[in-house]
């Protein structure tokens, strides 16, 4: 009899710790999986000096559009160019170093500012702002966040992989999300217009396609 509560005991000892094992295993690989992998996957970047969008706000009349302006054929101008921003700062305003920097080294060269744009999709995705912001009137912070209030600007994560920011993908490596701007997915897209009933059909062949969205 004791031998059999010996055998049975080998037997309990043995599954416990192939229990804890397994439990130490699955922690460590979410752990690797969750927390690691991300900060490997994505590096850090700076942009070339800081901006403050509220104060920039404050100054301009028609808000965003004032600099992220529709040109007259109905495109997206996107990023400022240079030309916008000489018209105020073709002298240092103020007595920031980030002011001086774009000064001393954008505007009297004349060389462009290398924006590293958080927002920017793969070549084969087509957005239209117009359709979006002209005709369905969105607000900018739907997809964007509440960036015009922002004193600065945050650190620009590139996925090592595809050279991509990480706000396309956004923080959650899960892909859960809270707000309707944490994301930039092609999933995030369908989703609004499904619950907005919007028509999704090609105009070509009035059927739904990939081509509506990727040229």
């Amino acid at each position: 009899m004791s031998e059999l509560k010996e055998k049975a005991q080998a037997v309990s000892d043995g599954g416990g710790f192939a229990l804890l094992f397994f439990i130490v295993g699955l922690v460590a690989s979410l752990i690797v999986g969750w927390v690691i992998f991300p900060k490997l996957l994505y590096s850090q970047k700076h942009q070339p000096f800081d901006f403050n969008h509220k104060q920039h706000n404050e100054l301009v009349g028609e808000g965003c559009e004032s600099c992220h302006f529709f040109r007259e054929d109905g495109s997206y101008a996107g990023v400022p160019k240079l030309a916008q921003c000489v018209e105020c700062h073709e002298t240092v305003q103020g007595e920031t170093e980030d002011e001086a920097t774009f000064v001393n080294d954008y505007v009297t060269p004349g060389r462009e500012v290398p924006w590293l744009v958080y927002s920017r999709q793969p070549d084969c995705v087509f957005f239209s702002h117009a359709a979006h912001v002209k005709s369905a009137g969105m607000d900018c912070k739907t997809c964007h966040g509440d960036i015009g209030t922002s004193t600065s600007l945050k650190v620009y994560e590139e996925n090592r992989i595809t050279g991509y920011s990480r706000d396309i993908w956004g923080k959650n490596i899960a892909g859960f999300k809270k707000n309707t701007w944490d994301r930039m997915k092609m999933d995030d897209c369908s989703e609004c217009h499904v619950k907005l009933g919007v028509q999704q059909n090609s105009v070509q062949t009035e059927k739904g396609a990939c081509f509506v969205c990727h040229q």
